[in-house]
């Protein structure tokens, strides 16, 4: 996918984020917002996969796993937050989530407030 296609992807994710914001209104928990953006995403015919899961390997043992809230069309990660702010923490998980994915793209979205906040977050592979 080239450059002007993942642009044109971000701004469809951000656009249903959008739509889903406006209906269901701001301040629910995350997990309603992953939710209702799989709707949205289902109804644009955009393919996702939900809560995939990815081992944490150390020395060959794994310690942990990672599970992002959606993968899209296999390049984009997204992580829907209900947040005061995207802060440095939330910039640090998703370069992990990237890193874990093997994903160059991330996409954290904030229903907290009256209006949607969405970070882009690249990994330089």
């Amino acid at each position: 996918m080239n450059e002007n296609e993942q642009n044109e992807l971000i701004h469809k994710v951000i656009g249903a984020a959008m739509r889903v914001h406006s209906e269901i209104g701001y301040g629910m928990r995350e997990k309603t917002y992953e939710r209702a953006l799989i709707v949205e995403l289902e109804h644009l015919g955009i393919p996702y996969s939900q809560q995939s899961r990815y081992p944490v390997v150390y020395r060959d043992v794994k310690v942990d796993e990672y599970i992002p809230d959606l993968e899209i069309e296999d390049i984009l990660v997204v992580d829907t937050k209900v947040i005061e702010t995207i802060a440095d923490y939330e910039l640090g998980q998703m370069l992990s989530y990237l890193r874990i994915t093997k994903k160059t793209i991330g996409l954290i979205i904030n229903f907290k407030h009256p209006s949607l906040q969405w970070r882009k977050v690249t990994l330089n592979p």
